[in-house]
């Protein structure tokens, strides 16, 4: 919450990171539900360029109408089709914008915004019109970390690390989930969970989405508590483990662990 009245105050897009499943793209969500804002999502892939988000001019479809004697093609808004930061600008009340994962963009993508953010508005070549926000939107902009953001980037945004949660709050989120999970189980389960995540070496550690998916497979096919209780966690592989270890490198390395742990215990 702070990180969020800050980012506001500044007026700075507020650039969350985080291991996947933490709530970073749920935090714009929930802001523009407490504020009373329409929410608008650009979900970055990597293909994406920073120009979509401003528009995209169809020029193909302008020159095939020509050849077909449309009338429409006299208009050139008619093949201009509005990115979601020209929504965002337009947009009749303060909105919450979020721009998902963008470190999936290009290297280049991020300062290739800098001055739209700063400035907040840009030049629309084909029709010579200037498009200005009418209000300033709030920004939430999100990263799995995957790659490193230019400095120039960095330095216009408000940072904020999201935490992953501990075993309380963990325990809060699986209450929404699941009503009636027997507390046995939710103990157990738990202790599994974030004893795999300290297994060194991990390429990719179980994350919130992974338990969820896991808890949700134990009960639909009534794993018994006994099955996940080991004075050592690291001398049996969980029931299931595929929910929770996704590539060949991680479940191998698991395995060795708990060969080399059952020989040394003998």
């Amino acid at each position: 919450m702070m990180a969020v009245n800050a980012a506001i105050v500044l007026q700075r897009p507020l650039l969350v990171k985080g291991e996947p499943g933490t709530g970073k793209t749920q935090l714009a969500a929930e802001i523009a539900q407490a504020l009373g804002r329409p929410l608008i999502e650009w979900h970055i892939k990597s293909t994406t360029k920073a120009q979509q988000g401003l528009y995209e001019y169809d020029a193909v479809a302008r020159l095939r109408d020509s050849q077909l004697g449309e009338e429409r093609v006299h208009d050139i808004t008619n093949y201009i089709k509005k990115g979601k930061l020209w929504q965002a600008f337009t947009n009749n009340e303060q909105p919450v914008l979020l721009i998902d994962e963008i470190d999936k963009a290009d290297i280049e993508f991020p300062n290739d915004l800098l001055l739209e953010l700063d400035r907040m508005e840009f030049y629309v070549y084909e029709t010579g019109e200037r498009v200005v926000a009418r209000y300033r939107p709030i920004v939430v902009i999100t990263s799995n970390n995957e790659k490193e953001l230019p400095d120039a980037f960095l330095r216009r945004c408000f940072f904020h690390y999201i935490q992953f949660p501990d075993k309380k709050t963990m325990q809060a989120i699986i209450a929404v989930h699941f009503n009636e999970l027997k507390k046995d189980l939710l103990r157990d389960a738990l202790e599994v969970f974030f004893d795999l995540r300290e297994v060194p070496g991990l390429k990719k550690k179980p994350s919130t989405s992974e338990l969820l998916d896991w808890i949700k497979l134990l009960v639909a096919e009534d794993i018994p508590v006994q099955a996940l209780q080991s004075d050592d966690p690291r001398t049996v592989i969980p029931p299931l483990y595929g929910a929770l270890l996704k590539n060949e490198q991680d479940v191998h390395l698991f395995e060795r662990l708990v060969f080399l742990n059952r020989r040394n215990a003998r």
